[in-house]
């Protein structure tokens, strides 16, 4: 599926939940489903910075694409790195560099998190697409 194609995916799933808390327990959901990264991948490097919570994201090439694993010890938070993951994980670095996120908008997910989560949620964009600059620019 493309990058697109998901995001479409996801806000039709959005779609079926009436009000905020049941979409919060989506998401949370979401982030129980995300596999366990290996506790070695657990390092700061990985770290996303400007998120309240600790999230780590580790990115690896395979075959052209670009894969990510996930954590968080936070339950909202992971759930919300397991959409960013779940959206933009196995794709190239130039359809991540070049994706534009119209599902962070569309669910409402702007307007219905903290401050903080709202800057965390950021920040992950701006790292994952980062690592596909990055990778882009290292391929090239």
């Amino acid at each position: 599926m493309t990058i697109n194609e998901i995001q479409d995916e996801l806000i039709e799933d959005f779609s079926f939940y009436q009000d905020w808390m049941e979409k919060y327990e989506f998401i949370i959901q979401l982030g129980k489903e995300l596999p366990i990264i290996n506790e070695s991948d657990r390092q700061d490097q990985y770290i996303i910075k400007g998120c309240q919570s600790k999230v780590w994201l580790v990115p690896e090439m395979k075959d052209g694409k670009l894969l990510f694993t996930a954590d968080s010890d936070a339950v909202i938070t992971k759930g919300l790195v397991s959409l960013m993951v779940k959206v933009l994980s196995g794709h190239s670095p130039k359809e991540i560099a070049d994706a534009e996120l119209y599902f962070i908008d569309q669910i409402g997910l702007k307007e219905h998190l903290s401050p903080t989560r709202a800057n965390g949620l950021l920040s992950m964009v701006k790292q994952i697409k980062l690592y596909a600059i990055a990778l882009q620019a290292k391929a090239s």
